[in-house]
């Protein structure tokens, strides 16, 4: 007849396994600011001693993030694996079979979760090749937003809409990050086929000096906007090139307000912004413009 082991006294028991639990608390909080702690001198060490990428402070800043959560998880859940087996072997169970099981099990998972296998390797190579982190905006699996969170298994982003989607590590073939270190803007800018293209260029730039000589916008700017060719002729526009580098993640503010402060330029120094025209020709008639078609139909 199986015996159950004889159980110490219960209220000794039951300090050991408060003492346990206590001291595994205590560690998971003193390695949890030591990660973050030891994960930023780390990553300002190696950001020092490249010549190549020196990472910005909110750069540095959503990389400790990333990095010391991640470490944080894995710590955390050795410890707790750790102190149950410290508590199951207070209760007399021995733990040698239990481990050599957990092991057994392991390898047979393994063989059936090679998906999840993929999935945190991918992650692994994420973190130390450094992808993207936390808050940068990114393009990953057809899927586009500000990466809200990052696990080994799988990457959380939010889109424009606000829709989240979870992409598993695994499916990321190539992640295109749009926040790392710098940014640019780039925008086409069409004229009329009649304007003076020097002129029209002439405004743009001074438009962009205007902007990164701003006490609000300048501290956002790396250099000012400028055309930096006639990128295409257009069926009803000459359209110009303008780029700018500006800071990480600035893009999409800065182009707004260039375009904004162009048009204005443009309306004030009587720059045509052209406008697609269309030609409809009718069975009975000659060739109307769209517009007069539509102003005869509003008519009848």
């Amino acid at each position: 007849m199986l015996e159950l082991p004889e159980l110490p006294d219960s209220v000794d028991l039951g300090l050991k396994v408060i003492l346990v639990a206590v001291a595994a608390v205590v560690a998971f909080l003193v390695t949890r600011t030591g990660i973050r702690v030891g994960v930023r001198r780390l990553l300002e060490r190696s950001s020092a001693e490249s010549g190549s990428e020196v990472l910005p402070p909110a750069e540095l800043e959503r990389r400790v993030t990333t990095v010391g959560r991640l470490l944080v998880r894995v710590t955390g859940g050795l410890l707790g694996v750790i102190a149950g087996l410290m508590i199951l072997n207070l209760f007399g169970i021995d733990i040698g079979p239990a481990v050599a099981g957990l092991g057994i099990a392991g390898i047979a998972v393994g063989f059936g979760a090679q998906t999840l296998v993929k999935d945190w390797l991918a992650g692994i190579f994420i973190v130390l090749e450094n992808q993207y982190s936390q808050g940068d905006v990114v393009r990953i699996a057809g899927a586009e937003g500000v990466v809200e969170d990052f696990s080994l298994r799988r990457t959380t982003l939010r889109d424009l809409d606000g829709t989240v989607h979870a992409v598993p590590n695994g499916q990321i073939t190539v992640a295109s990050n749009m926040t790392r270190l710098w940014a640019r803007v780039n925008l086409d800018v069409g004229v009329a086929y009649d304007t003076d293209i020097d002129r029209a260029t002439g405004i743009i730039n001074r438009v962009g000096e205007e902007l990164v000589d701003d006490e609000e916008w300048g501290p956002r700017m790396l250099e000012a906007p400028k055309v930096v060719r006639v990128n295409a002729l257009a069926d009803s526009a000459v359209t110009l090139k303008v780029l700018g580098q500006v800071r990480a993640a600035e893009q999409w503010a800065v182009a707004g307000e260039l375009r904004k402060r162009i048009l204005a330029a443009f309306g004030r120094d009587g720059i045509e912004i052209p406008f697609p025209h269309r030609v409809v020709v009718s069975r009975g008639g000659g060739a109307v413009s769209e517009a007069d078609a539509a102003a005869g139909a509003a008519d009848d």
